[in-house]
């Protein structure tokens, strides 16, 4: 039995000891209340009027031991030292689990190329027979031409060029595209098109073919309007 009283404490004592060196310095008052409550049953074990003594003496040493050998964490940043590998680091500054500030994500800034120099086709614009006027379904295509030129910088220029097919006198195709570039510019300027932005208005009549004139189909896409923006 005397053994069991000299032991016991002694097992107590290091149980308390070892547990509160795990723990960081701010919890001696969990220690010393640990040692209190451990130092008050070893007094009991030789006379209830040893408890209050022995949970002084016992709890004392207990918060003493766990301030000086616990884990502290002096920048704050919820790590313990033990594993904070960023000591120091200012307070209100998130960190990982070893107390150091994420490393932040690459930021990948995409390169914006920007075309200088970009030519719309107008084909499909065929005015009334022998005419410049523009036919209800040549506005409404010049309508989505329009909206898509308004969204261009002020700064761009704009050159509109007239063509046709070789069919009919030199001299009367120049005429016929010159006077479809003006009616094509004409109407984008009074749909918004700011007027400042055309730089150029010419015909190139029948000069510039891009197909065949000999077929059907290549005429077709011979009668045309250019329109071609530079940024």
């Amino acid at each position: 039995m005397s053994i069991m009283r000299t032991a016991l404490p002694l097992v107590l004592l290091t149980g308390v000891l070892t547990g509160c060196a795990g723990l960081q310095k701010t919890d001696w008052p969990t220690c010393a209340a640990l040692g209190g409550v451990t130092g008050a049953a070893l007094g009991a074990t030789e006379s209830s009027a040893w408890a209050g003594g022995g949970a002084l003496l016992i709890g004392g040493m207990a918060g003493a031991y766990c301030w000086v050998h616990g884990d502290g964490d002096e920048d704050g940043d919820g790590v313990p030292d033990s594993r904070d590998k960023c000591p120091g680091t200012p307070k209100g500054v998130q960190v990982d689990a070893s107390g150091c500030p994420p490393t932040p994500e690459a930021v990948v800034v995409e390169e914006v190329v920007v075309v200088k120099e970009e030519t719309i086709v107008i084909r499909d614009v065929h005015f009334e027979f022998d005419s410049a006027r523009l036919t209800a379904a040549d506005k409404a295509k010049l309508d989505t031409v329009a909206t898509r030129l308004k969204q261009e910088a002020p700064s761009a220029q704009l050159r509109v060029s007239g063509h046709t097919d070789s069919v009919g006198r030199d001299g009367y195709n120049q005429k016929l595209s010159e006077k479809r570039a003006y009616s094509v510019t004409e109407y984008l300027v009074g749909s918004g098109v700011p007027r400042s932005n055309f730089v150029a208005v010419t015909g190139a009549g029948e000069t510039h073919p891009v197909a065949d004139n000999k077929t059907a189909d290549g005429r077709a896409l011979n009668r045309r309007v250019e329109i071609q923006i530079n940024r």
